[in-house]
């Protein structure tokens, strides 16, 4: 998969250098700069965790081929959380010694257990799930990689705004973190938008039947229908509710944006709206400084995968990234230095343009959110998507 020589350990670590590798992160190359990846590799989430594995191994094979980070060969370790949040704490507590800075688990659930042993440790932590518990309020060592819950909630609002939807469902899985921190921001910012939540429903992970649901949505006088949720709930609304339907257009946010939604949803997907980061619809921005960094993620993910980076690739590859430039601004792999230019950090990525400060570690805004319907498999961005990516050539 690489060309650093990697050691796989029971399916959990997987360790890989410029020059070896070693089943201890404690025993690694003092020159190198070791980052440790919990991801979920198994479990319900292994399909977010296995995009971004292959991404974060894609951009540090491109960094250690370039000469490494501010004179130093990036090392990678990988846990497996296997979509629990108590493993994702037992991997952190083993990494912790023999790692510069960790990026966390795609799973809300798995990030938020881990947050206070990086307080306790002050290791750079950049999470890979949007959950806005991470950064609100702000932990001094965590930073977060996708654009929050909080902001996707803000943009879907500003799109159900610009095109006169002023009435809407939601519906959300109380057991991911993840979907309550949408949900709660949706309530949160609703009347500013001039948005009425006229129902709210809840279900939880393991539901399956969502007939109930939409009969309370047919009901409310809903003009759109919007359902937070990860992994397999999201498949199985949208297959049902092609088919028992409520009238409204569907909407899903960016934890279904990518071809693991859209290949088992199949034909049920078409026409749902599904909000996403930037690098999802690459093509269609107009030229400029971020299309030119998702053109170059897409081919080296393409030509080393064989198909496109899914958003949660992109999250992956933008830690990484984030991490190397942190390195460089602070020339040195301090894992305080690193943490402070993190916070002063701006940086264009395939997920948007990252502003961290101080009182700010999520670092994008609902700007860098592209909201987009399901047309013959693909995303293509709605016409109100398209006047405001028309705005990025010149960011």
């Amino acid at each position: 998969m690489r060309r650093l020589l990697p050691v796989l350990l029971a399916g959990t670590l997987l360790t890989a250098t410029a020059c070896g590798g070693n089943d201890s992160p404690g025993s690694t190359s003092a020159s190198a700069y070791r980052i440790g990846a919990i991801l979920s590799l198994t479990g319900n989430y292994s399909s977010l965790g296995t995009e971004d594995r292959k991404a974060i191994e894609l951009a540090v094979d491109e960094l250690n081929s370039a000469g490494g980070v501010a004179g130093h060969k990036i090392e990678l370790t990988v846990k497996d959380d296997k979509s629990q949040p108590d493993q994702s704490v037992l991997a952190f507590n083993e990494l912790k010694g023999g790692v510069d800075a960790v990026i966390g688990s795609p799973f809300s659930n798995s990030a938020l257990a881990t947050i206070p042993a990086v307080d306790r440790e002050h290791v750079p932590y950049l999470s890979l799930t949007p959950a806005d518990e991470q950064v609100n309020p702000i932990h001094p060592d965590v930073f977060v990689v996708p654009a929050t819950s909080g902001t996707y909630a803000e943009r879907l609002l500003q799109y159900f705004q610009g095109t006169g939807v002023s009435k809407v469902a939601l519906a959300y899985d109380t057991k991911s973190s993840y979907a309550a921190a949408g949900a709660k921001g949706m309530q949160a910012k609703a009347a500013q938008y001039g948005v009425t939540l006229v129902a709210t429903e809840e279900f939880q992970t393991t539901t399956t039947d969502f007939g109930a649901i939409f009969g309370k949505v047919r009901s409310s006088g809903a003009q759109a229908f919007t359902v937070w949720a990860t992994g397999p709930p999201g498949v199985a609304i949208t297959k049902q509710y092609a088919t028992a339907g409520a009238g409204v257009p569907l909407v899903l946010t960016g934890a279904q944006a990518s071809k693991l939604f859209l290949d088992p949803a199949g034909t049920a997907a078409e026409k749902v709206v599904v909000a996403s980061a930037l690098g999802v619809v690459g093509q269609y921005l107009p030229d400029g400084p971020h299309k030119q960094v998702i053109t170059k993620l897409d081919a080296a993910f393409r030509s080393k995968y064989g198909y496109p980076p899914p958003q949660f690739a992109q999250d992956g590859y933008s830690a990484v990234q984030l991490l190397a430039a942190a390195v460089r601004k602070a020339n040195s792999t301090d894992r305080a230095k690193v943490r402070g230019a993190l916070e002063g950090l701006t940086l264009v990525t395939p997920n948007g343009t990252y502003r961290y400060s101080a009182t700010d570690h999520s670092g994008l805004k609902p700007e860098f959110i592209s909201v987009n319907t399901v047309s013959a498999g693909a995303f293509v961005p709605t016409d109100w998507a398209r006047t405001q990516l028309a705005g990025y050539v010149n960011r």
